[in-house]
């Protein structure tokens, strides 16, 4: 008898083990990052000089969740228009140096919250992420 009981505890215990795995896993944010494709070109110093400046931004937006990731999907037009937006703005200065371009990045994070915040509720973005950021 007492060698059944001993035989059950055994069986039971990992089984008890991957339930506990299990149960820490699910609790645990599910971080996505969600590129904007195609990538946004357009022009950007438009100060009437004679040369024209043309930027190529590779963007990818992290989410910590799926409901996150679906909301960003649902609202990327508008998304893009806000970025397109704030890269048009941009002066020769704002896009020749990495403190500028970070600088910049962290401008596009901010005003992607604000928009998703606007329709959502509550910013929804973690973080914004220049996968390739090419100015001419």
């Amino acid at each position: 008898m007492k060698a059944w009981i001993l035989m059950v505890l055994a069986l039971m215990l990992p089984a008890a083990a991957m339930a506990e795995e299990a149960k820490d896993g699910e609790g645990a944010p599910k971080v996505s990052y969600i590129s904007l494709t195609p990538p946004l070109v357009g022009n950007y110093a438009l100060d009437g000089g004679p040369k024209l400046r043309v930027y190529k931004a590779d963007v990818a937006l992290r989410v910590d969740n799926d409901v996150d990731a679906a909301a960003v999907k649902h609202h990327e037009p508008l998304i893009r228009n806000q970025l397109v937006a704030l890269f048009t703005q941009q002066s020769l200065d704002g896009m020749s140096n990495v403190e500028a371009k970070e600088h910049l990045r962290q401008e596009a994070l901010k005003q992607v919250q604000q928009v998703l915040n606007g329709e959502e509720g509550r910013p929804v973005v973690a973080d914004l992420l220049f996968n390739n950021l090419i100015v001419q």
